[in-house]
């Protein structure tokens, strides 16, 4: 079987050579950087909140918890969230095509990215989760980049996905320009477990996946609902972080 694999592997490599990730330069292997666009890639590193894992300019910017200070104040209802990327114009360069333009090829080079970030997060899961769309926007874009996601992510660990646990009963407005405050107010009761998909989660350890984290409303919007169902704990796990203006 293990042949056959490498075989396929081989065979498709040789039709469709890997490509870097953010343009078309060839690489050696999918889920690669060219040397240009690695050299202006931003992998989330230390130091980051070890909560929402924001990153922060200097050790320092965090508490003595080792969090941000908006955790510090006010916990998130998650355990832990990690992203491969800043949410730059490189990491734009991937994700808004992944997500706007139906390169859904991409899904399993920024898999693999995160597969790296968040490689303990993996370990300790026992399901993997995407966040949802409302049908809405489901329909309108014709697929959910989070699911994506999540099954590039299933294929590389073999964890399980469950793409119809939570469900985003409410056609929320667009958050990017939104506050925290208005954020939190669009999305009360926005976003619930299925009545039937309860026992998917119940007692689990529940990795939650995302494409960007901004201010982390939604994944703690998620994270309660999944928590509420029984869930054991939440953590999240995302192909890019937006940093915190305060640290910046």
């Amino acid at each position: 079987m293990s042949f056959i694999r490498s075989l396929r592997h081989a065979v498709l490599n040789t039709l469709l050579p890997p490509a870097c990730l953010a343009c078309d330069t060839p690489v050696d292997a999918d889920g690669q950087f060219c040397l240009t666009c690695f050299k202006r890639a931003n992998f989330v590193s230390s130091p980051f909140c070890q909560l929402c894992g924001v990153p922060l300019p200097y050790a320092s910017g965090a508490g003595r918890t080792g969090a941000c200070i908006k955790c510090e104040a006010a916990p998130p209802p998650y355990g832990t969230a990690r992203a491969a990327l800043r949410y730059d114009d490189v990491a734009q360069a991937l994700i808004l095509p992944f997500k706007y333009a139906d390169r859904t090829e991409l899904a399993r080079g920024l898999a693999l990215l995160m597969a790296r970030a968040g490689a303990d997060l993996l370990a300790g899961a026992n399901i993997l989760v995407p966040v949802p769309l409302h049908i809405t926007r489901l329909r309108a874009r014709r697929y959910n980049q989070s699911a994506l996601l999540a099954n590039a992510l299933s294929r590389i660990t073999g964890l399980p996905v469950a793409p119809d646990v939570l469900i985003r009963v409410k056609a929320t407005a667009p958050l990017a320009k939104m506050g925290l405050a208005a954020r939190q107010a669009e999305l009360q009761d926005a976003i619930l477990v299925r009545p039937n998909r309860e026992s998917l989660v119940f007692g689990k350890t529940v990795l939650l996946i995302d494409d960007v984290m901004t201010s982390g409303t939604t994944a703690e919007a998620c994270a309660a609902a999944l928590l509420a169902a029984g869930a054991r704990r939440v953590n999240v796990l995302t192909a890019a972080r937006v940093a915190d203006p305060r640290y910046e």
